[in-house]
């Protein structure tokens, strides 16, 4: 393992980094360098080297600084009561070097323990996952062998879509989006406007071997109307049109195979009109639409699984 000389490597860090990791400091948020890193691979301490997150576990707080459900172990971390800003708190430290890292707070997924580790990006370093075994990290690549499949849904407004797809176990990150459309990197505004013929979707991340392709087709179908077509409840346009975007083939018969099969279920009182379209294009949608629901729960949402709509 890459540990570094932290007598050395104290000398190297910038004024920044020093200030963080020795004194405490708390870096800009929405100004750093890992708030927003969606890339595979782990975290380490910035002083020595040592491994203390995953890439797996990070997830989007909206707080602008990079934030963790756990740590790889639970031993890497120390954690100490914290009584500046005239409030208590949990600051977190690495346990081999006594490096200040951050907080942990309890408002984090409850589906994965409750908790949020909120870190400086200056008190960390990022290896890529294809650079572990080249930067003496190799027995970190067993987490990242997970046969993940990605599946790519429209069906109306994406607030609602994302919101029951990321309840949904098995599945491990959402991300909403623009697809099918005629121009590159639409905005909000312009799908809205219906010009751009951009649909509303939903990139979901699921676990392949623990929950199917045809399962989270089948899942969708429940919890959209697929029979009105350019329209989801009192949504109307074609960015809100019912759309399956297949990445290969494989995917592509299988949803083909699974709306003839439902048509013939008798369970849909009409025709589905869901669309079948090749995937070309994900354009990531603003940070305000993402996890929209889980930041306000009492959003709009048109959506709700029909118990009736299962063959």
């Amino acid at each position: 393992m890459a540990i570094y000389k932290y007598e050395k490597i104290l000398d190297k860090l910038t004024k920044l980094q020093f200030e963080v990791t020795q004194n405490n400091a708390t870096e800009p948020s929405f100004n750093n360098k890992y708030w927003d890193n969606n890339e595979e691979g782990i975290y380490v301490d910035i002083t020595t080297g040592e491994p203390l997150f995953l890439s797996i576990n990070k997830f989007d707080s909206f707080s602008g600084w990079p934030s963790f459900t756990k740590p790889i172990k639970e031993s890497l971390i120390a954690q100490i009561e914290d009584n500046t800003l005239n409030t208590t708190r949990t600051e977190v430290r690495s346990s081999l070097s006594d490096a200040h890292l951050g907080h942990v707070f309890t408002d984090g997924p409850k589906e994965e323990g409750g908790l949020r580790y909120c870190i400086n990006s200056a008190a960390l370093d990022f290896i890529p996952k294809a650079e572990l075994t080249s930067k003496g990290y190799a027995k970190y690549l067993e987490y990242f062998t997970i046969n993940i499949s990605k599946a790519y849904l429209a069906g109306g407004c994406f607030w609602g879509v994302e919101h029951y797809f990321s309840e949904l176990k098995h599945v491990i990150k959402t991300r909403v989006g623009y697809m099918g459309g005629k121009i590159k990197n639409p905005t909000y505004e312009t799908v809205k406007e219906g010009k751009s013929n951009h649909a509303e979707a939903v990139e979901i991340s699921f676990m392949a071997d623990k929950i199917s392709y045809k399962e989270i087709l089948k899942y969708f179908l429940q919890m959209h109307d697929p029979m009105t077509k350019n329209r989801q409840g009192n949504d109307i346009g074609s960015q809100y049109r019912s759309a399956i975007f297949y990445l290969n083939e494989e995917q592509k018969r299988v949803a083909s195979a699974l709306i003839t099969e439902a048509g013939q279920s008798g369970v849909f009182p009409n025709k589905i009109v869901t669309e079948l379209v090749k995937v070309e294009d994900f354009f990531e949608a603003e940070k305000f639409h993402q996890q929209y629901l889980k930041r306000n729960p009492n959003g709009y949402n048109c959506h709700f699984i029909r118990d009736g709509w299962k063959f």
